[in-house]
């Protein structure tokens, strides 16, 4: 059965690779189809709210192949990432979000790429469900949509008729899973060849840059967070933090969430892990002397953590990152 697929074109600094990208894959799927001897799947209109729009300062401009208004149904939306300062993306777009959460309501599903999922959280249809964007911009997104489940390690999220990407790239991940769900898994496979879209990836955690949240007011928690970073080398406990700070563990565990994002547990191993991945990336050190550096004397444990933070194991990190190993 044929689909309807509305690519929308935003107001603001669009990402054209998303907008191109999505709209090229998609036809191609068609060709493929064709070429089975089966029907095309997917009519795919580019849709936006004027009949031009320019970006990156006007080096570019797309022209919508229809405008919001003059589509009265679709069956998928694809919101590109908008980059810039979010809240005036918001508000720019206003009617473009009223016309996301009406098709939706009338049973289209919804698709955003990267931090295009601003977009699709500002409508509301997020809200108590499941989200991924880009990894650099979770604590805005966390900020701006608490009411949203933001779940940052993850390349795709697929929950009542929404989708979400992870960050920059992985949302040819995303376009690939649409591809599987509404043409098949052999269409996807051959899609997934032909673009060279590694087609098993479900993580972003490899790629995650661990800085820690320091963009709050609570001075104390922010001393906390540089004692845990200058002695990433020592083995930290909570205990030991409470007594050095002269804080009660309930009340300096409770601010330390909520100010970073993470418990104190949480920030101490992702703040060792990220020592631990740099050390792997640029020297020749062995994983357990990377390990000895951080505090670490349990190499199982070890292990654990890393993989829990990064999604590999020490060494496929090591040959993946480090240009001597690769």
């Amino acid at each position: 059965m044929n689909k309807h697929v509305s690519i929308v074109v935003p107001d603001g600094d669009c990402s054209m690779t998303n907008i191109e990208g999505t709209h090229q894959i998609l036809l191609k799927v068609n060709d493929y189809l064709i070429d089975a001897g089966e029907s095309p799947m997917f009519d795919v209109r580019l849709v936006g709210l004027r009949p031009e729009t320019r970006m990156k300062n006007g080096l570019f401009a797309v022209c919508p192949d229809a405008l919001i208004q003059d589509v009265d149904h679709t069956d998928l939306i694809i919101i590109p990432s908008v980059h810039g300062d979010k809240e005036k993306i918001l508000q720019d777009n206003a009617p473009l979000l009223s016309w996301i959460v009406r098709q939706h309501q009338q049973g289209s599903a919804v698709a955003s790429l990267c931090i295009g999922a601003f977009l699709l959280a500002s409508t509301g249809l997020l809200d108590g469900r499941s989200c991924t964007t880009h990894w650099e911009f979770t604590e805005q997104f966390r900020s701006m949509f608490p009411a949203v489940n933001l779940v940052e390690d993850k390349i795709i999220t697929d929950e009542n008729n929404l989708y979400t990407s992870g960050g920059a790239y992985s949302w040819l991940n995303l376009v690939l899973y649409l591809v599987e769900k509404y043409a098949g898994r052999d269409i996807a496979i051959t899609c997934a060849k032909g673009f060279q879209i590694d087609i098993q990836r479900n993580s972003q955690s490899p790629f995650i840059i661990f800085s820690g949240q320091k963009d709050h007011e609570d001075r104390e928690i922010r001393a906390v967070q540089e004692f845990i970073e200058k002695n990433i080398h020592s083995k930290i406990s909570v205990e030991d933090l409470t007594v050095r700070f002269a804080l009660g563990r309930r009340n300096l565990e409770r601010r330390f969430k909520k100010a970073t994002g993470n418990s104190m547990m949480e920030y101490i191993q992702r703040a060792k892990m990220e020592a631990v991945k740099k050390s792997l990336e640029s020297s020749r050190v062995g994983v357990n002397e990377a390990m000895d550096k951080v505090g670490y004397s349990d190499p199982k444990a070890f292990r654990i953590v890393f993989k829990k933070v990064t999604g590999l194991s020490p060494l496929q990190y090591r040959n993946r990152y480090n240009r001597e190993f690769a």
